[in-house]
């Protein structure tokens, strides 16, 4: 096993990837939460527009089964659930925002609870070609009427 000389992953982080203390796990699924609205509600997963000023469209869908840290804990039935219903609210982010890519990172590394982060990529993107630049600092909140407008029309998966 390979590791860094001196760094190692915090306890918290192991506990939480146990499910001991996991928020995702605790707040059920919410309509809201402080960082995004839901607009799909699958048989496994949520999808939630983010509030954050990241990018337009940026979405977190949340497996709501057991807890789980990585895709490969699910049993083949519910990992092509979950991935059908990914895949799901891409769609309704092509058909409303036509970006010209999504990307769809799993990462965990500091809520090891499983959930995707959907990112559109559009024409005047900050960095065609590479992983999209997630700003370091606080990024704000996107407009409330736009991020409500947006939520409405990826509900109904409208265009």
């Amino acid at each position: 096993m390979l590791a860094s000389a001196g760094v190692k992953w915090p306890n918290e982080f192991y506990e939480l990837k146990r499910g001991e203390g996991c928020p995702m796990c605790a707040q059920g699924r919410p309509e809201e939460t402080e960082y995004g609205i839901r607009f799909f509600a699958g048989e496994v997963a949520d999808a939630y527009l983010q509030r954050a000023k990241i990018q337009r469209g940026y979405t977190v869908v949340v497996w709501r089964g057991r807890h789980v840290a990585e895709p490969t804990e699910l049993s083949p039935e519910e990992a092509a659930q979950y991935w059908l219903e990914v895949l799901e609210a891409g769609r309704r982010l092509e058909l409303h925002l036509q970006p010209v890519k999504l990307n769809y990172d799993v990462l965990g590394n500091s809520l090891p609870h499983l959930h995707t982060h959907v990112v559109p990529r559009y024409a005047d993107d900050p960095k065609p070609g590479w992983p999209f630049p997630f700003p370091e600092d606080e990024p704000g909140q996107i407009d409330e009427d736009e991020l409500r407008g947006d939520v409405e029309a990826l509900r109904r998966g409208l265009g």
